[in-house]
């Protein structure tokens, strides 16, 4: 279905220039805390993690500072995990998706593998509960050389040199994509774009070039024990994606400059949890991306033994 709403922001088939920017960054505004809703959790985990800054973002309303977990018992001949979550800031449970993985279920896991956990990349959009970030940039299209967004040059940085066996990126699709981001999107591009039949339930996106069948499988069957699987359309699509086996689609990750092809881990994965289903509130979201970390890390674990 097209979207045929013209966005508040620009003229229709003209791409934004600093004047639309500057005038889409005034509309934005705070709406909850970083500092309150995230960084207070990271003390509890001090006994557990080794906890480091690893960049500051300094932006015209504040600065954020990115915070890094790595496990206390990190041994260079155990394989590296890397958990990323708030990419986009606005999707909430991958944010707290990877905290309680980090406060629960990574004492699990702590013995076979060194983890790596940056539960919140992007902590203005976090605020804002936005897409991108001041500069309209989205994170997610921009783990790229010469990186546009500081936030994933920062992230690029951290992992720079390190080898990754798996990396699980926390995503939500939301009913805001279809009423704000997109529309935004296309106004800012001077593109077209149509809207998507937001898929409800979980579904996983694994990468074009390695898409590892099982591993995905192994998200999925994890995941469905707390919560929803989406069906596929009536095409049989998801987000307009051929659906390669149940709750799975893949994505050229390396090429659209997604995080999940920020490294050359083996087994990729990026969740998307759907909020706004009435099957589901904030703690089965949150749960669900929790399972879906779980199970990815017991799939590769069973290929360890």
């Amino acid at each position: 279905m097209e979207n045929k709403d013209t966005y508040a922001i620009g003229q229709a088939g003209v791409k934004w220039g600093s004047a639309e920017k500057t005038q889409w960054l005034a509309l934005q505004n705070v709406k909850r805390s970083y500092a309150d809703d995230v960084l207070s959790q990271l003390d509890a985990l001090g006994n557990q993690f080794d906890i480091k800054e690893y960049a500051n973002l300094d932006y015209v309303s504040g600065s954020f500072p990115l915070f890094v977990l790595r496990n206390l018992n990190w041994d260079p001949s155990k394989p590296n995990v890397l958990v990323t979550g708030g990419v986009h800031g606005y999707e909430t449970s991958g944010v707290h998706g990877a905290l309680r993985f980090a406060a629960t279920a990574s004492q699990d896991f702590q013995d076979r593998f060194n983890l790596l956990i940056v539960p919140c990349v992007s902590p203005w959009a976090y605020e804002t509960i936005n897409r991108w970030n001041p500069n309209a940039v989205d994170p997610n299209r921009s783990f790229c050389i010469n990186s546009p967004a500081p936030e994933s040059a920062a992230l690029i940085n951290l992992v720079s040199g390190l080898e990754f066996l798996m990396h699980i990126d926390l995503h939500e699709t939301t009913d805001t994509d279809n009423s704000e981001f997109r529309p935004a999107l296309g106004a800012r591009d001077a593109v077209e774009h149509k809207e998507w039949a937001i898929p409800d339930g979980f579904y996983a996106v694994g990468d074009t070039l390695k898409p590892c069948h099982e591993f995905q499988k192994a998200i999925i069957e994890s995941v469905e024990k707390v919560t929803h699987i989406a069906p596929a359309d009536e095409s049989g699509r998801l987000i307009g994606e051929t659906l390669q086996q149940k709750g799975v689609i893949n994505y050229a990750t390396k090429a659209l400059g997604l995080c999940a092809g920020l490294t050359n881990a083996q087994f990729v994965s990026t969740t998307e949890v759907y909020p706004d289903s009435p099957k589901v509130d904030a703690e089965n979201c949150i749960q669900a991306q929790v399972a879906a970390v779980t199970g990815a890390l017991d799939y590769v674990s069973t290929l360890l033994s």
